[in-house]
């Protein structure tokens, strides 16, 4: 039996960091994807956009986060909400949910390659 690569999709809301992730996940070697499902009211555009994904990330970031990632940000705490409405369907059937405030950029990297790991096991048994 042959076993299935992972194939990563990323959602999250902005200033999450699913571009800096998806970029560091290829350069692991990982096939990665990061959605702009945040802007999209298409409730899984994840699984439109990329089909061959087999795992589901969801980053998270409280509003201080964002505005500190991105001082020059155009909007309020209201619209971040709103994000993380479009994002509901995503947060429901992800694999792993990672609020990132908290951790850098390697560490969220290596919490997601620890779950890769651990999905790899379970493809295996």
């Amino acid at each position: 039996m042959r076993l299935r690569e992972p194939v990563v999709a990323i959602v999250g809301v902005c200033a999450a960091g699913k571009t800096t992730l998806a970029a560091g996940l290829k350069e692991a070697g990982v096939k990665a994807y990061s959605v702009p499902q945040e802007h999209s009211s298409v409730r899984r555009l994840w699984k439109h956009l990329h089909p061959d994904a087999n795992i589901l990330v969801m980053l998270d970031a409280r509003w201080e986060t964002t505005r500190r990632r991105r001082p020059d940000i155009s909007y309020g705490p209201d619209r971040l909400e709103e994000q993380r409405r479009r994002l509901a369907y995503a947060r429901a059937e992800c694999d792993l949910y990672l609020p990132t405030d908290d951790l850098t950029i390697p560490e969220v990297r290596e919490r997601v390659l620890e779950f890769i790991e651990a999905w790899k096991e379970k493809e295996r048994a």
